[in-house]
């Protein structure tokens, strides 16, 4: 039996935050829960792109509650005051899900100066997670889902040259983020299990799907080759929907376990499924320095001491 749309379970009530949900896999799982009467925060780099996806979500469904949200993911002190928004109007949230990424630009410096890859797709994300833990830890069952893609197999954390300043290549440090995902998502599975709190960590990836990524990179970097490659690729490539499947599966699915990835068959396309992470993401020590290294880069910027406290409250 595959895992659809329509397995969805009744959301009213729980509040969901998608963040890169103007488009793509983002917009695709937003309107999947308000189909299910969620509250869903539209977490978009400005307002305006938030105003654009709700009035599209609107005139296709009128079920759920629509709330927006200008989140910067390249900026960590607007990372900041975004989560300081939600944690103002809201008393709890339970489903997080870390979707918004870029992919293989030429080398880019998010606002505080990190490789842009590595600091949308990695840092804010667990900024962002850490920043909302106390609010998710308020009520059973809450998720945070990390949307990770298939680049993390190919993925290496680079310890000597993170941020791509000596020598930058873009889909090694692509892969590399997308790799850190995985790792973010376990290494807090272990934490929260071990200061015995009832958050869920999971991962998902959507394996081939067409998002507005791709056109964007090729846009960015003008290479004829990848553009030959990607139309030769085109006709396998799932749809959004179909690829939104995974992350939807992670976040609403009562089989879904902390600690999992989901992700199509043969991580290609098709309906989602329990999958394989990353061999280089089960190294516990690599996964523990990640997070160090990470925390010490977002920690003068995000006030995440709360969510430190909670995370070691049993240690």
């Amino acid at each position: 039996m595959v895992w659809s749309i329509e397995s969805i379970p009744e959301q009213k009530g729980r509040i969901a935050l998608i963040t890169g949900a103007n488009s793509g896999l983002g917009f695709e799982t937003a309107q999947a829960l308000l189909e299910r009467n969620a509250t869903v925060i539209l977490g978009c780099r400005s307002l305006e792109k938030a105003k654009e996806a709700s009035e599209r979500l609107l005139s296709n469904t009128s079920y759920g509650t629509i709330e927006l949200l200008a989140i910067d993911l390249a900026d960590l002190v607007q990372v900041n005051k975004a989560a300081d928004q939600v944690g103002r109007k809201f008393q709890k949230l339970d489903l997080l899900i870390n979707n918004a990424g870029v992919m293989a630009p030429p080398r880019t410096t998010s606002k505080q100066g990190f490789e842009l890859q590595f600091a949308v797709n990695h840092l804010s994300h667990m900024a962002l997670t850490l920043k909302l833990l106390p609010l998710m830890a308020n009520q059973s069952g809450s998720r945070v889902v990390t949307v990770t893609s298939g680049a993390q197999y190919m993925g290496k954390i680079n310890w000597s040259d993170l941020q791509g300043e000596g020598a930058y290549d873009s889909w090694a440090s692509y892969s590399q983020s997308k790799l850190a995902n995985v790792m973010f998502a376990l290494e807090l599975d272990q934490r929260l299990k071990e200061a015995e709190i009832d958050v869920a960590s999971l991962s998902a990836h959507p394996g081939l799907a067409r998002t507005n990524l791709q056109p964007t990179t090729l846009a960015a970097n003008g290479s004829w080759q990848a553009s030959i490659a990607y139309k030769l690729m085109n006709p396998i490539f799932q749809s959004s929907r179909m690829g939104a499947l995974s992350q939807l599966l992670a976040a609403t699915d009562p089989n879904a376990k902390s600690g999992e990835q989901y992700g199509p068959r043969f991580n290609l396309r098709g309906y989602p499924k329990l999958c394989k992470v990353a061999s280089s993401a089960l190294d516990n020590q690599g996964r523990k320095r990640l997070w160090e290294v990470s925390e010490n880069l977002i920690a003068d910027l995000v006030k995440i001491k709360r969510s430190k406290e909670i995370l070691s409250k049993n240690k």
